[in-house]
């Protein structure tokens, strides 16, 4: 059973939890920018081994399903209609063979997760199925989809309550996005870099107190934050040291660059800053034009967020595998 990528939308990769543990060989993790929107969608469509999904950004693709599939959309709001008809985000659906998948733009938040049951069943390198465009490592050489390709499912056992359907069911209840998804653009939480105390006075207020507007240039590698010029106190001459997603660079142009899921292993720019990994999700939801800004915090608080939200996190994905059991279809209007 397969996918075909009628249209591909603005930049849709395969993504799943990416390839922690190979820095040393200079491979970065990549996988899913917002982790746990990845994996609520990957839950809610029946799956439970980090299979990967396609990462939708601003603009999502076009896919005919050949044979009936269950899927699930999470993460930015997106448009969603199979065969003309709406479906809901943050809940679980079926769709009936020969149907046709239309995803289209987000007005708020940058990427959506498509995971369908089964998974998308390509070649895993390196333990991951993830698309690193910056590495060219996964589907394809790791590339963006195209119009005309046919991403093969994997296989998993029947769902209860499912069976042949001539229409598209959905779920008649969804999860709450709220806990899950940043709509109210608050600061993201920053820890001192190593070189953060070399920022001139002015500097570090304007990394503290001020707003950035993230680039149009930004990409899964990293977001360029553009509005202020940033200064160190005196120039310096550094060799390239150990980087990781999350890492705030500031390059000679003084404007602030936060490395993302596709960070390179080593960087020989400043680093000014680490943004706490439990904040990543919402950066990595930031459109081009969204504002950016930063509150300072500690190691101990930004572990203490990370804990909880993963508990967070792990309660709900228990209680998704008990609803789910129980939960009948209902047909779309």
């Amino acid at each position: 059973m397969s996918v075909t990528v009628i249209k591909p939308g603005l930049s849709s990769t395969l993504q799943d939890a990416g390839r922690p543990g190979f820095a040393a060989l200079g491979v970065g993790r990549a996988g899913a920018m917002d982790g746990p929107a990845w994996q609520l969608a990957n839950a809610l469509a029946g799956n439970h081994h980090g299979e990967a999904a396609i990462e939708c950004t601003l603009v999502g693709p076009t896919l005919h399903f050949t044979q009936p599939a269950v899927i699930a959309l999470t993460g930015a709001a997106i448009s969603a209609y199979i065969d003309g008809r709406s479906i809901p985000m943050w809940t679980r659906c079926q769709l009936p063979a020969d149907s046709v998948l239309q995803l289209g733009g987000m007005a708020v938040g940058c990427r959506s997760y498509l995971a369908v049951r089964g998974g998308f069943d390509v070649r895993p390198i390196l333990g991951s199925r993830s698309s690193d465009l910056h590495a060219k490592l996964g589907y394809a050489h790791g590339r963006a989809l195209r119009a005309g390709d046919e991403l093969p499912l994997g296989i998993a056992t029947p769902l209860r309550w499912s069976h042949d359907m001539e229409d598209a069911h959905c779920l008649p209840w969804s999860i709450d996005p709220h806990p899950w998804f940043d709509f109210a653009f608050q600061p993201l939480a920053l820890l001192p870099g190593s070189h953060s105390k070399l920022l001139d006075d002015n500097s570090q207020q304007l990394l503290n107190n001020g707003k950035f507007i993230l680039s149009k240039d930004s990409n899964r590698t990293a977001s360029r934050l553009d509005g202020h010029t940033l200064s160190l106190r005196r120039s310096l001459e550094l060799i390239s040291e150990a980087t990781l997603p999350g890492t705030l660079q500031l390059p000679p142009s003084g404007q602030p660059i936060a490395l993302l899921a596709e960070a390179p292993v080593t960087g020989g720019y400043p680093r000014i800053g680490q943004i706490a990994a439990v904040d990543l999700p919402r950066l990595a939801q930031r459109r081009p034009g969204d504002t950016v800004c930063f509150r300072q915090t500690t190691l101990d608080e930004a572990s203490l967020r990370q804990a909880g939200q993963q508990q967070r996190l792990t309660r709900l994905l228990r209680t998704l595998t008990e609803r789910l059991e129980h939960s009948r279809w209902k047909r779309l209007p």
